[in-house]
């Protein structure tokens, strides 16, 4: 079973509690409201067959939201009142017709109910309008009938009616499902606040623009050809060629050739000019985005080079550790004696820059448990939309490097999961691998 992330990557909003915010009801409408995803492709051949692909149809059944939910999430909510909403509120977003229709929990992807559905074609163009002002927590407001809002004013159709609505191509219907608060008031998803805040916004450009690409098409059997059909692939942080070269990566050093005992200065720029909001984004809880800069001798030996303190608060997050342990909470939750907790960074390469904006629970622990966040607030060390970031190293040369070419190498990678949660999850390894993002090399030649 194959991912995107949606934000859209951008990523699916996945665990979210309501916190005083009306709009979706829990059990307002049945199953059989919703028309079935298999009868709009009946007509709308092309645009099934790329939602079928995407994370969109797969926001229940993806293999690390079913764990997350009936592993994690559920448990914890029949546990502890203070996160009781979750049972739901991540439903609304990942099973939104179970939500709307109080199959509340839902039973397991492999029961073949239809919370499997995840966001089908009913959801979003059923979505009339949000009750927010800055939506988020699934305000949105929806009406199933044989009216079904879309972005065409000329639409017609044999089977429904057509409404045009500037909602349905607003970021704001991204946003009802990608920004969130925890139970705690802890903003633990702001995709579309960072959007707001960036230059992307201002330049008019939206969410679909990035996500929902366009290109010449039709959008139904009969239908008018259109020079700007929107794609339904959704494509996001789950689609490694998205993430290719989605930040910039050079390496700079002012020696073209170093001396055994010598040191050499480096200085990595990663530079954000692509995407709309920072990166990563979405679940930032769990996803992790860092830069590896390593040396290779002629011999082929292989150093590793650490990257340099900055000394902002906080810091520590953010450089790999490998003694460091994190996400007890899972222990506790899954009840798990004498849990000590999982290595905090998987398999990163000690000492390097992770980009990332840290959870921690009620008790000050790192979490990747969103729901369960009561602060986020100590350090965002993310890449922001247009944003540079600086690194620099000091690497101790050897006394005993051979002489010849060395190759200096820098490696951006991004993962979904620490590679140790997903180990200890028993995820499928796609789920936690590291995907290369960007690559950067430097030869120089020792004396």
């Amino acid at each position: 079973m194959r991912r995107i992330r949606v934000f859209l990557v951008m990523a699916m909003a996945f665990l979210i509690a309501p916190l005083a915010v009306s709009g979706a009801e829990m059990g307002k409408f049945s199953y059989g409201d919703f028309e079935q995803p298999k009868r709009c492709g009946m007509c709308h051949k092309e645009i099934h067959q790329e939602w079928q692909q995407s994370l969109m149809s797969q926001s229940f059944t993806h293999e690390w939201d079913q764990v997350e939910y009936f592993k994690l999430a559920l448990p914890h909510a029949l546990k502890l009142e203070k996160v009781s909403e979750v049972k739901g509120g991540c439903i609304a977003c990942h099973g939104p017709l179970a939500f709307l229709s109080g199959d509340i929990p839902p039973k397991p992807a492999e029961a073949g109910t239809r919370a499997n559905e995840g966001v089908s074609c009913e959801i979003c163009h059923n979505i009339t309008g949000t009750t927010e002002e800055a939506p988020f927590n699934f305000s949105f407001i929806i009406e199933p009938d044989k009216v079904k809002q879309g972005p065409r004013a000329d639409a017609k159709s044999p089977a429904h009616d057509v409404k045009y609505s500037e909602f349905i191509m607003s970021p704001e219907l991204c946003a009802t499902c990608h920004d969130e608060q925890s139970p705690y008031g802890a903003w633990v998803k702001t995709t579309y606040r960072e959007w707001k805040a960036s230059p992307h916004a201002n330049g008019g450009k939206r969410c679909q623009d990035c996500h929902m690409y366009h290109a010449p098409g039709k959008s139904a059997f009969g239908g008018k050809d259109r020079a700007d059909m929107a794609h339904h692939n959704f494509h996001g942080s789950h689609v490694p060629g998205k993430l290719a070269g989605t930040v910039d990566l050079a390496l700079y050093t002012k020696n073209a050739e170093i001396t055994p005992g010598s040191e050499l200065e480096l200085r990595a720029e990663l530079f954000n000019g692509k995407a709309g909001h920072y990166i990563p984004s979405g679940s930032t809880e769990e996803r992790m985005l860092w830069v590896e800069v390593w040396a290779i001798d002629a011999m082929g030996k292989h150093y590793p080079i650490p990257v340099n303190p900055k000394g902002f608060k906080g810091e520590e997050y953010t450089v790999a550790d490998s003694g460091a342990m994190a996400y007890q909470a899972m222990g506790e939750i899954m009840e798990i004696k004498d849990f000590k907790g999982l290595k905090r960074d998987g398999n990163v390469q000690e000492g390097a820059r992770i980009f990332r904006r840290p959870f921690f629970d009620p008790k000050g622990r790192m979490t990747i448990c969103q729901w369960y966040t009561a602060n986020n607030s100590m350090v965002d060390y993310r890449i922001g939309p247009m944003e540079t970031k600086v690194e620099n190293y000091t690497w101790h040369v050897p006394t005993d490097i051979v002489s010849g070419q060395v190759t200096i190498k820098a490696g951006l990678f991004f993962s979904q999961v620490p590679s140790s949660v997903g180990e200890f999850l028993k995820l499928p390894a796609d789920e936690y691998a590291p995907i290369p993002v960007n690559t950067a090399t430097l030869i120089l030649e020792a004396k």
